[in-house]
């Protein structure tokens, strides 16, 4: 592993107010600003991490390591986004749905926003004139190509939604198993090829939650660790809320409401800690599972998020 990974360094420290970098880096407008800064609000939690973390990675080594690197076009969707397609059917201007390059904060070289709740990750990406992501959508983003909805919505008939949850993640995984993929090919990154190479904080010792750093790299920070469609960090860094829909009025992408919580994406301490598969197309379990919307959605110091959105015409 490269030597600047090799061990922590306290990073520099994230703008005073990421709203405002936010704002800045994504010319958001005035309504657009108010409407983030009332999720923002609500939680004080909300940010890049606890006084606790301390990054691997500082955002001025992260700027070093991505000069001269180019972000790959976006062609019709806002900037920072990549379109979401299937190479071997459409070409990029053929893409209806865009999604984030970087984890949210949506921008290269900045710290992920974690303890956001999944509602407020819907919310967010909402003020944005985005959404949160279907999880097919994120898979495909990760496997290099946009499959239809694969959703089992007959296996969700009568069922509570844990109980459809199970059912619909079985019968995916048994069907995606002969085909799993990484963003980074048909293996397993190795260690030290994407952002899974930090530590927990000495004081995370499972007692309390508000002892464990969000010790995350800046997002992008190792420019390899990308999709074939030009994704960032899909392994590694942050873990990220979607939508997960039970039926289909509950697809982000066309339906009316929004599903359950889904969970994607390995963590920082991956290399070292393996806690679950992290193939592109695996279906996590109902890890505190709610709806999306729900008041109480679950939220922790590793746990982030990106948008989706329509092409714009």
């Amino acid at each position: 592993m490269i030597a600047l990974l090799a061990g922590l360094a306290l990073a520099a420290d994230p703008p005073a107010d990421w709203v405002t970098d936010l704002v800045a880096g994504h010319h958001l407008s005035t309504e657009q600003e108010a409407a983030v800064r009332a999720v923002v609000g609500k939680n004080t939690r909300m940010g890049t991490g606890l006084p606790v973390s301390q990054h691997p990675m500082t955002l001025q080594q992260c700027e070093e390591r991505r000069e001269g690197i180019p972000l790959p076009p976006s062609g019709r969707c806002p900037a920072y986004m990549v379109p979401l397609y299937d190479p071997a059917t459409q070409t990029a201007d053929q893409a209806t749905t865009c999604i984030d390059q970087f984890e949210f904060p949506g921008l290269p070289c900045r710290y992920p926003i974690v303890w956001v709740r999944a509602r407020e990750a819907a919310q967010l990406c909402s003020a944005m004139g985005k959404r949160l992501c279907d999880a097919h959508e994120w898979e495909g983003a990760c496997a290099g190509a946009l499959g239809p909805a694969d959703y089992r919505f007959d296996l969700s008939n009568g069922r509570s939604a844990n109980a459809a949850h199970t059912a619909m993640r079985q019968a995916h995984n048994t069907a995606a198993e002969p085909h799993k993929s990484w963003a980074t090919g048909d293996t397993k990154p190795a260690a030290g090829v994407c952002a899974q190479g930090s530590t927990k904080s000495p004081s995370c010792d499972g007692s309390d939650p508000l002892k464990c750093g969000s010790n995350t790299y800046p997002t992008g920070a190792i420019p390899g660790c990308v999709s074939p469609l030009g994704v960032y960090d899909q392994h590694g860094n942050a873990a990220e809320h979607m939508n997960l829909p039970l039926s289909p009025a509950q697809l982000s992408s066309t339906g009316t409401a929004l599903g359950v919580t889904e969970m994607k994406g390995s963590w920082f301490i991956f290399d070292s800690y393996a806690a679950h598969e992290d193939w592109c197309q695996w279906r996590a379990p109902f890890w505190h599972g709610t709806e999306v919307m729900a008041a109480d959605s679950h939220r922790n110091y590793h746990l982030g998020f990106r948008c989706c959105a329509e092409v714009s015409p």
